[in-house]
């Protein structure tokens, strides 16, 4: 199996080549298709190699061209906890006349239940399941192939466990931990790799120095103003490397703020300041 991690735009999407297919995880916010066909070029598949195509969860930035890429022949597969989500983004893409959505047409959809998970992924050579861990929304799935690595999409970190005790954050992470995994894939974020035991203290010390990562001050008011600056960019939909040129803030501090902006809703420059203390204890 191989695993090709596609980074067009601020959703990271990951390319899994089985033994008899290929599976899509996750697609893009409406406007990329032309960046994900030229990162497909880059790796040498075309994207009329893709079977099917399964969205962590139905936000704008995972689905937004998911069609698009349909069209081309890949299937959407919808596991049947996701069924009643598929069109929620559709009014906010629609009210932007140039976001060039194209809403995802439920004739060519395949439906799965979820207990069927491991059946459909046979059918591609993948080992694993497929599992709804709510929290982020209430249609988020994971996909958990048993050689330990998981696609968590926009689930909370790991090194937020603590954080979220008591709620369904904190449940899905008890899931998926039951499958002892050993790297995860985010969706908006590096992936992490995890040795036994890393669970009890999860993702430590994987972040460096916030004054050596932004190449600013680490005076609290400028990384205020940088953290403030990257959020404007990202709401304007720029990929993590003109963001980086834009800013001069290095490219694992911005997928970091990309992340926690965008899997944490409505939080704000200070929230993010708090995570990323968090995340450097």
């Amino acid at each position: 199996m191989i695993i090709h991690e596609l980074k067009y735009s601020t959703t990271n999407t990951y390319l899994i080549e089985g033994e008899k297919g290929i599976l899509l995880f996750d697609t893009g916010w409406a406007g990329t298709f032309p960046a994900f066909c030229a990162a497909m070029g880059a790796i040498g598949i075309p994207v009329q190699r893709i079977q099917y195509i399964l969205i962590s969860h139905f936000h704008p930035d995972h689905m937004g061209i998911a069609q698009e890429i349909a069209d081309l022949g890949p299937v959407i597969v919808i596991p049947e906890v996701q069924q009643a989500f598929i069109h929620r983004a559709d009014a906010a893409f629609l009210k932007e006349k140039k976001s060039r959505f194209h809403p995802i047409d439920d004739a060519k959809t395949r439906s799965i239940q979820m207990q069927n998970s491991r059946e459909f992924l046979r059918e591609l050579g993948i080992n694993g399941e497929i599992l709804h861990t709510p929290g982020h929304s209430e249609d988020s799935i994971s996909l958990c192939l048993d050689d330990g690595t998981i696609f968590v999409g926009d689930l909370n970190p790991l090194y937020e466990l603590e954080l979220h005790r008591g709620t369904m954050i904190a449940d899905s992470w008890d899931k998926l931990i039951a499958r002892q995994p050993r790297k995860i894939y985010y969706g908006h974020a590096k992936a992490a790799k995890l040795d036994a035991g890393d669970t009890e203290n999860p993702e430590q010390g994987d972040v460096a120095n916030q004054e050596n990562q932004s190449g600013e001050s680490c005076a609290a008011k400028d990384l205020y103003t940088l953290v403030s600056k990257i959020m404007r960019y990202i709401d304007k939909g720029l990929p993590t490397e003109k963001i980086r040129k834009k800013t001069g803030a290095d490219s694992s501090f911005i997928e970091d703020v990309s992340r926690m902006y965008l899997t944490h809703q409505n939080v704000g420059v200070q929230g993010i300041l708090d995570r990323i203390e968090i995340k450097n204890r």
